[in-house]
């Protein structure tokens, strides 16, 4: 892939979260695509993308998604993000790394990668603490 349509891929990606739409990610995704997200307690088919994104947008109507960085070697892209929402009128935010493998421009691997312990103890009610005190 050129380095223009990289770019154009990561645009497309950006658009499709900014507007949460199912399809927009349909059209990132070949046909044989898998995500492997901490998020979800397995694998998801690309096929079922548009499905995931409701799910998300009827739990956190508010969550929204923001592009930090990305960069790319071969077929493999890297996207840095942070997603922010509301919980009970707190400001949450996270961040995380997005490994995508492309063939043909579009996603057949997708490893999500962040940190789920700030996740958690938010959705337990109990405080995080660090491993190491410095």
């Amino acid at each position: 892939m050129t380095d223009e349509e990289v770019q154009d891929f990561v645009t497309r990606f950006a658009a499709a979260w900014a507007a949460r739409d199912g399809n927009a990610f349909l059209a990132l995704w070949h046909p044989d695509g898998t995500l492997d997200t901490p998020m979800v307690g397995r694998p998801v088919t690309g096929n079922e993308l548009a499905s995931l994104i409701e799910v998300q947008k009827a739990a956190a109507p508010d969550f929204v998604w923001q592009l930090l960085d990305w960069t790319r070697r071969g077929d493999v892209v890297i996207i840095e993000w942070q997603t922010t929402r509301n919980v009970n009128g707190a400001r949450f935010d996270w961040r995380g790394v997005d490994k995508f493998r492309l063939k043909d421009g579009r996603i057949v691997e997708e490893r999500v990668y962040t940190d789920t312990a700030p996740l958690r103890a938010f959705r337990s009610g109990t405080t995080l603490e660090p491993i190491t005190r410095f």
